[in-house]
């Protein structure tokens, strides 16, 4: 049987920025799914009594070490950006709309990147409509786009799913009904994905 491999993520996240690196290569490597699931995680943290772990000082001071560390491990780029922490409803409305329309697969890489890669003040939408514009699409249209109530109403039903799922931070993911927390827990979504977890 196909299995799926749900991924529930907030750009504002370097965490889940970390993660979305790999989530393709090991759906791949095990022949299952990956659905992307946009939610607001400021939501999420709100309905759960949670917080970012930045406004733990020591959490923040180890994971200032243990981020880069995850980013040389998978080979990938990763800069702290100097305007964190951002507002994100608009960039996770841009993503549920980019799934409702159908231009998530440039959508998405292209705010990861200005996020995590290039520092970019994703707080100014007029840094945001630049990156969209470089990634060829229509800032414009897509700054009206978050605005429709399908699009509000999409991001709010995934954030509510989520946390009736029992997600309190991001990234998380899903096989199945089992729940992983975390970029770390990574190589136990790929066993549950080979079956190799019950």
């Amino acid at each position: 049987m196909a299995r799926t491999l749900e991924f529930y993520y907030d750009y504002g996240s370097p965490y889940s920025y970390l993660a979305d690196t790999q989530v393709e290569a090991i759906a791949k490597r095990v022949g299952a799914s990956l659905s992307r699931k946009p939610m607001l995680l400021g939501g999420v943290f709100k309905a759960t009594g949670n917080a970012s772990p930045m406004t733990v000082e020591l959490k923040s001071k180890w994971s200032a070490f243990d981020m880069p560390m995850w980013a040389r491990h998978y080979g990938v780029p990763f800069n702290h950006n100097p305007f964190f922490p951002v507002n994100t409803l608009a960039l996770m409305r841009g993503a549920a709309a980019a799934q409702i329309d159908g231009f998530f697969e440039r959508y998405h890489p292209a705010i990861y990147k200005a996020m995590w890669v290039d520092g970019v003040n994703l707080n100014d939408m007029g840094e945001v409509a630049k990156v969209l514009a470089a990634a060829g699409l229509d800032a414009a249209k897509i700054g009206n786009r978050i605005q429709d109530q399908d699009v509000k109403d999409r991001l709010k039903a995934t954030t509510d799913e989520a946390v009736a799922r029992g997600v309190f931070g991001a990234p998380t993911s899903f096989v199945g009904d089992m729940m992983f927390f975390g970029n770390d827990r990574l190589p136990f979504v790929e066993m549950a994905l080979k079956g190799d977890l019950k």
